[in-house]
């Protein structure tokens, strides 16, 4: 991503968590960027293109980041553990983003089912690494699309929470969450 276009995607991502979708401008977009009008017109030809672009985008960062992580692990059970670690960490570090997601996840535009088909392929990749982790006996066997929804609305709900009631202590806050999430809270 070139500076001109990296510098409109932060700021989109501001301007859209601030105002929502329908309350962001082109103009405050341009102002926000510190470009002119025509430089976003030369890049974006509209809002919608714009949202399309940090989304793919954010997403791709997103994916690649769990990706290099989740690749360091020898076992099936450390990888999501790892996943797990870096998605918190991602979400704390780029909550407008996270914000501009759940503001779009639901409804009837078409940018909104495109959002929902990039989602969906990152509960893909994280059903491939639990079933992983259920071939190979480090976690019980079961229905392993439903855990992978479950996995990520666990790792948002958990994110949410961290942002509202972070104490500092990042790394402590993260290994409870884990605890929780993988080891359940018993009964």
């Amino acid at each position: 991503m070139n500076k001109t276009k990296n510098s409109i995607f932060l700021s989109a991502v501001k301007v859209f968590s601030s105002n929502g979708y329908e309350g962001a401008t082109m103009d405050e977009i341009a102002i926000s960027a510190g470009v002119a009008k025509g430089t976003l017109y030369y890049h974006f030809r509209s809002k919608e293109e714009i949202f399309k672009y940090i989304i793919s985008e954010g997403m791709k960062l997103v994916q690649d980041e769990i990706s290099a992580v989740s690749n360091n692990s020898d076992t099936a059970l450390g990888r999501l553990k790892s996943v797990f670690k870096v998605q918190i960490m991602i979400v704390h570090r780029n909550k407008d983003f996270f914000k501009v997601i759940a503001s779009q996840i639901w409804g009837k535009e078409l940018r909104q089912f495109e959002l929902r088909n990039k989602i969906e392929s990152y509960i893909n990749d994280m059903e491939g690494l639990i079933d992983d982790a259920i071939k190979s006996n480090q976690i019980k066997k079961g229905n392993s699309r439903l855990m992978a929804y479950s996995f990520i609305g666990s790792i948002c709900s958990s994110s949410i929470y961290e942002i509202s009631n972070s104490d500092g202590d990042m790394d402590n806050s993260v290994e409870s969450m884990m605890e929780y999430i993988l080891n359940g809270i018993g009964i």
